[in-house]
């Protein structure tokens, strides 16, 4: 069987110290190497095949270089590319990633969260639907760093990396109204979670710049997925059938209102305009085709695992939250009004 290369091996590949090897490949420490050195001693592991030993590095730093992702539903097409942007940021300097998955509820979210910090994972990004202020000091407790992705703790104390809701909901109405649309509805997700609630109160705002009127023309999903959509804009458009579009809290509760129009015999978009919100995998696939708002979930994963890094390297690193401003991608399930 072929020995392991050592450190010691790139140190002779590349004609260098062994300690200066170390802080070469060590993102931590690169800087205070020379970048001929650096793109030497780089060079010289890639050719040997050279795979740090990350149990030695971490009984040297107490670190483990893992972290933790944990996302609330992996079925949901949103968040598979939001881990890969952390997975791949993370994997470029070192650090290995556990996923786990709490299927939305509170009781296997602690579970998981916890499961996580026994493992003593360096940091936690948590894309978690609910996370309640006991579980929140449960971690700080641990002296775990966290790092929030598509949601927002409720005073805003944790960093977060989060989509502009408000400008994305506003990109929305705007297209209707610029269509022909005035009396538009929105299907919102759980009003609990920071996404559902944002959006809704997004629609209200956004609805009443124009001059709409918005009282009435909200329906509540009890979840962001396809049947709690359907449900919910079945109501909505038996409640308010004048309604000429809908605006939904996310694609799956779009996917939801598309097949409720079906059921009562308004075709989209001849008779209803529909408005989705992530862009997730295949929505240009289905008939028609989901108007949606793009939020760019891959570099979302991306920036906070680079967030997350950032606070590693410095833990007294303030709070901090980002916005990524999202896009309108304008398909075929939007039109003038009847």
């Amino acid at each position: 069987m072929t020995s392991r290369i050592s450190l010691g091996d790139v140190a002779r590949e590349a004609g260098v110290h062994t300690s200066t090897a170390s802080r070469a490949l060590n993102p931590d420490t690169r800087s205070v190497v020379s970048d001929d050195t650096v793109a030497r001693v780089l060079a010289a592991a890639e050719r040997l095949g050279y795979r740090p030993n990350h149990l030695a590095r971490g009984l040297r730093t107490d670190r483990t270089f893992t972290v933790g992702i944990v996302v609330p539903d992996l079925e949901n097409p949103l968040f598979p590319p939001l881990v890969r942007g952390a997975e791949g940021a993370l994997g470029a300097v070192g650090y290995s990633v556990l996923v786990g998955n709490t299927d939305n509820d509170l009781e296997h979210t602690e579970a998981v969260i916890a499961a996580l910090t026994d493992r003593r994972v360096d940091g936690l990004i948590l894309a978690t639907a609910e996370l309640n202020g006991a579980m929140e000091a449960e971690i700080r407790i641990a002296g775990t760093p966290i790092v929030l992705v598509n949601r927002e703790s409720n005073d805003h104390s944790i960093p977060a990396i989060v989509g502009d809701d408000h400008l994305g909901i506003g990109l929305a109405v705007d297209h209707l109204v610029d269509l022909g649309h005035r009396n538009i509805g929105h299907v919102a997700g759980p009003p609990a979670l920071s996404t559902g609630a944002g959006r809704a109160a997004a629609f209200v705002e956004h609805m009443s710049r124009h001059g709409l009127d918005s009282d009435g023309r909200i329906e509540v999903a009890e979840w962001f997925q396809i049947g709690p959509g359907e449900a919910a804009a079945s109501t909505l458009l038996e409640r308010r059938p004048e309604v000429t579009a809908i605006i939904a809290g996310n694609d799956l509760l779009g996917l939801g209102t598309i097949r409720a129009a079906s059921a009562f015999g308004r075709t989209v978009p001849e008779h209803l305009s529909v408005t989705g919100y992530n862009d997730m995998p295949f929505v240009d696939m289905i008939h028609p085709p989901l108007t949606t708002v793009r939020v760019p979930y891959r570099r979302m994963g991306e920036m906070a695992a680079e967030l997350l890094l950032q606070i590693l390297g410095s833990r007294d690193q303030p709070a901090a939250s980002v916005l990524l401003a999202p896009t309108l991608t304008v398909r075929a399930s939007t039109a003038p009004p009847p």
